[in-house]
């Protein structure tokens, strides 16, 4: 439990408001030491403009899903702005978007999700550009003759910015804002020089996000490509129809599922198969292809501690995480340069993680993880990780891993099976060219953290320099 006093007065200044919110979360706070440069500020309300008011969302709306791309928009809910990889989307049928123009996303709007999970943010670039997203999204239009979008992005994710937004949260069971709630925020003005150079580190930010989405896809096409094979999408897979009918005649005792033995699944491998390829696990073999170790979780606070990634963060671009004793759990939490992680616990819904992949390298090498990843290393040097990691990310790949489970409710991957399975082997300059493509991605992707966390950082320090001096 928490425990705050607080003066009478801010109960009359937030409007006699008895909820903890406003209170602990810092909100106040902020505003009394933000109320010092009223002069130096404006209201965001008066830096945003649009078609639509500057500030809204999509609001309610009849939603027609389609299969592809042809006759719909990629869609984006609360969870997928979130992702570092938006490759995997569902689509929304070009009617309901003809009919709703507020349901489209564009290049340097902000979204703040707006409903259950409040207050988590993304920055629309060039790849989200034109994509359709739920009402659950707030976006905000920022006038750029004003003040850069860029800015008012890192200013929002800051120690002043967030627990403002979070303020006006409301609802019990489930919690919202409301545009209302932002738009008469007051945003501290710096010099134009600081805001012009935040605002130009969240663009490259945002620009080296949109180039990790297209060189993994890159990497991928050209896996395939070269291996004379073409990857499945969801639609082809779902129009063969399910999976009834066959007969086999089962070699060992390792499974009785169904599932398992489908045709679909087995014309999958056979396509694979049919190309130059070695098995998962002759690849793995004295590498790692195993599940992490289960553990005790110690917390820790940061400066002790290593944060740990579950599932579910692992696939966000900015993964949030408990901080836990790295000294009190084993050594199997860490992962080596070039893992793959595959969640591999889940259930089978199509937007589920389960049998995705991560890749672990650069910056992500300081995170422990969870024993819900099945970790994938290769001790062949013939075949990096980094090749791996572009294969597994594939739509056929995930189509065979879900083919794998085994489990009731929760499932988990056939390691066996998994083992098993055949990974085409292409020729070696275009190998290189793959885990280029890959390894190219991934430090775009640093940099472009390096470069938000280092505008998010210039806007805190502006702030506490300008409150000094008034």
């Amino acid at each position: 439990m928490k425990v705050k006093t607080i003066p009478s007065s801010w109960l009359n200044a937030n409007g006699h408001r008895l909820d903890c919110n406003p209170f602990m979360g810092g909100a106040v706070e902020v505003r009394v030491a933000l109320s010092k440069l009223e002069n130096q500020s404006s209201v965001l309300g008066d830096l945003t403009s649009g078609r639509f008011g500057g500030t809204y969302h999509a609001g309610r709306y009849k939603r027609i899903w389609v299969a592809s791309a042809q006759n719909g928009k990629p869609f984006l809910s609360s969870r997928d702005v979130l992702q570092s990889d938006l490759s995997k989307l569902n689509f929304i049928a070009t009617k309901s978007v003809s009919e709703n123009p507020k349901l489209l996303v564009h290049k340097d709007q902000i979204l703040i999700t707006r409903s259950g999970t409040v207050g988590r943010m993304s920055y629309v670039n060039d790849f989200m550009d034109g994509m359709s997203c739920t009402e659950h999204v707030m976006r905000l239009d920022i006038d750029e003759s004003k003040i850069g979008a860029g800015f008012i992005y890192a200013f929002l994710n800051s120690s002043f910015g967030m627990p403002m937004v979070l303020e006006g949260v409301y609802g019990a069971m489930i919690q919202h804002i409301e545009p209302e709630h932002l738009t008469g925020m007051l945003v501290p003005r710096l010099s134009k020089s600081v805001e012009h150079e935040i605002d130009s580190l969240i663009k490259k930010s945002s620009k080296l996000r949109a180039d990790f989405q297209k060189n993994i896809d890159a990497a991928t096409e050209l896996l395939f490509s070269s291996a004379g094979l073409s990857d499945i999408t969801p639609e082809e897979w779902h129009s063969e129809g399910p999976d009834i009918g066959d007969q086999i005649y089962l070699k060992s005792p390792r499974s009785i599922r169904a599932l398992n033995f489908g045709g679909r699944f087995k014309r999958l491998i056979e396509n694979l198969k049919s190309v130059p390829h070695k098995t998962l696990g002759e690849i793995c073999r004295g590498g790692q292809l195993s599940s992490g170790a289960r553990f005790k979780r110690i917390d820790a606070d940061q400066e002790h501690g290593v944060q740990l990634i579950g599932q579910k963060q692992g696939f966000w671009f900015k993964p949030e995480g408990r901080w836990i004793s790295a000294a009190h759990s084993p050594q199997g939490i860490f992962a080596k340069d070039e893992t793959v992680m595959i969640a591999s616990q889940g259930t089978l819904g199509e937007r589920e993680v389960f049998c995705r992949p991560i890749f672990i390298t650069g910056k992500w090498l300081d995170f422990v993880y969870t024993q819900h990843f099945l970790r994938v290393c290769s001790a062949n040097p013939e075949v990096s990780g980094a090749y791996l990691y572009a294969f597994l990310r594939s739509e056929t790949a995930f189509r065979c891993l879900r083919s794998m489970s085994i489990g009731s409710k929760q499932q988990d991957i056939h390691v066996g099976m998994l083992s098993e399975l055949p990974i085409p082997i292409i020729e070696q300059h275009d190998k290189r060219a793959v885990e280029q493509l890959i390894r190219d991605a991934f430090k775009a992707r640093d940099l472009a953290d390096e470069y938000e966390n280092k505008a998010i950082a210039m806007v805190e320090t502006g702030i506490k320099a300008a409150a000094k001096e008034n």
